[in-house]
C-alpha cells in the first residue's frame, strides 16, 4: 500500500510539473518595443513622427477611439468614415453635461489607428483616408493618428498599445471592420456617464467603469442565424466554457466595442498579457477581480466579410489561452492589480438599483 501511494504521489507531482512547464511555454511574452512605436503620423504630417501621449498622463481630449488594424486596407474606410462623421457632426447639446477634467473640451476626440505590423500598406491607406475624412468633415473637434507597430502582436497586443497611449478621458476600442454601428457609442457613453455621476457624489478619486457593447440581443436575429451552423455551435460552446471558468457576468465578451473610464484603463491595461483574440476575456476577468463596475449594452451589428478569425483553429487556441490565463493567476505568475475602492463599488451598485427602479 505505501508503494502505491508513493507511485500515485509521484505521478501527481510529474503531472503538475508537466502542466507548469506547458503553462510557461504557452504563456505570452511582452514584445521588445521599438522607439518608433511610441510615435504617430497624421495626414498633415505624414513623414514627421510625433510622440504619442501616455496613459499615465492626464487626459487632453474627451474621447480616444483605438482601432487595432492588421491588413485592413480594404475594410478600414467602412469603419473610419462613419466614426469621424459621427464624432464631428453629432449634436452635443442633446447630451447631458459630462464630468470632464479641467481643460478638456466636450466633444473633443482622437482616433488612434494602430497598424499591427500589416503587410498590405494599411498605414498608407489609413493616412490617405484620414486626410479625406478630415477634409470632408473639417476636423474641428479632433483628428486621426496612425501608429505603426514593427511586428504583428495580435489584436490584444495592438489594442493594449493603443490604450496605453490614449489621450482620452474615455477610451473606446473598436474593430477596424466597421461591423458595429458606430453611433451606438452614445448608448455606451450614457451608461458610463451614469456610473461616473453616481461615483462623483459618494466616492473620492477618478471614477471607474467599463461598458461593453453586446450582440447578445441579436442571437436569434437574421444576422446571427445566417451564420454557419459550425460557427454558431462554437460560439455557444465558447460561452459555456467561459461561464465554467468563471466569466458569466458578460454575455458577449468578444464584441469589439468597449468603452472605458480612463482610471479603469490605467488600472487594468498595464497588467494585461494576452496578445490574441482572448484579450477581451482577460480584460473582463481582471476587471471583475478588481471590482471595476461592468455594464453590457446592446448595439447594432452587421457581419462584414474578410474576418481574420479562423473559426475552428482560433476557437481551439482561445480555449487553450483562457486556461493559460487562469493557470497563471492561480499559480501566482501573474498578479491582479489593486481593487477599486469600496465607495466606487457601492456607488455602482446604487446606480444599478436606480436603473432597475426606472425600468419597472
Amino acid at each position: 500500500m505505501p508503494a502505491l501511494i508513493a507511485v500515485a504521489v509521484g505521478l501527481l507531482v510529474a503531472l503538475l510539473a508537466s502542466a507548469y512547464i506547458l503553462l510557461v511555454l504557452w504563456s505570452p511574452r511582452d514584445p521588445t518595443p521599438s522607439p518608433s512605436e511610441a510615435t504617430f503620423l497624421t495626414p498633415s504630417s505624414p513623414s514627421t513622427p510625433q510622440p504619442l501621449h501616455r496613459l499615465d498622463q492626464p487626459a487632453t481630449v474627451a474621447l480616444t477611439v483605438v482601432v487595432p488594424a492588421y491588413n485592413e486596407r480594404d475594410r478600414l474606410s467602412v469603419m473610419l468614415r462613419p466614426a469621424v462623421e459621427f464624432l464631428e457632426t453629432r449634436d452635443l447639446a442633446e447630451r447631458a453635461p459630462r464630468l470632464l477634467p479641467d481643460g478638456v473640451e466636450r466633444g473633443s476626440y482622437e482616433v488612434l489607428i494602430v497598424d499591427d505590423g500589416s503587410k498590405d500598406g494599411t498605414s498608407d491607406v489609413a493616412l490617405e483616408l484620414a486626410g479625406e475624412v478630415e477634409r470632408e468633415f473639417g476636423a474641428k473637434r479632433g483628428n486621426v493618428k496612425v501608429c505603426r507597430l514593427v511586428r504583428n502582436r495580435g489584436k490584444g497586443g495592438a489594442t493594449k498599445h493603443g490604450v496605453l497611449h490614449a489621450s482620452g478621458h474615455h477610451i473606446l476600442f473598436v474593430d477596424a471592420d466597421g461591423a458595429t454601428h458606430f453611433p451606438d457609442l452614445a448608448l455606451l457613453e450614457d451608461e458610463l456617464d451614469t456610473l461616473e455621476a453616481a461615483q462623483a457624489s459618494t466616492a473620492k478619486g477618478a471614477p471607474h467603469g467599463l461598458v461593453v457593447g453586446s450582440r447578445a440581443h441579436l442571437v436569434d436575429s437574421e444576422a446571427v442565424v445566417k451564420r454557419s451552423a459550425l460557427r454558431n455551435l462554437l460560439m455557444r460552446s465558447f460561452h459555456l466554457y467561459l461561464s465554467l471558468l468563471g466569466l458569466s457576468t458578460i454575455r458577449d465578451t468578444q464584441c469589439g466595442f468597449k468603452l472605458h473610464a480612463r482610471a479603469s484603463a490605467q488600472l487594468l491595461y498595464p497588467s494585461l498579457h494576452s496578445p490574441g483574440w482572448i484579450f477581451d476575456c482577460e480584460l473582463l476577468l481582471v476587471a471583475e477581480r478588481c471590482g471595476v463596475p461592468l455594464r453590457e449594452v446592446g448595439v447594432r451589428w452587421t457581419e462584414v466579410p474578410g474576418s481574420k478569425l479562423d473559426v475552428v483553429t482560433d476557437s481551439i487556441r482561445m480555449a487553450r489561452d483562457l486556461l493559460v490565463i487562469r493557470g497563471n493567476y492561480l499559480a501566482g505568475r501573474w498578479t491582479t492589480p489593486g481593487k477599486v475602492s469600496h465607495e466606487v463599488a457601492q456607488a455602482a451598485r446604487a446606480a444599478r438599483a436606480t436603473e432597475g427602479r426606472k425600468e419597472r
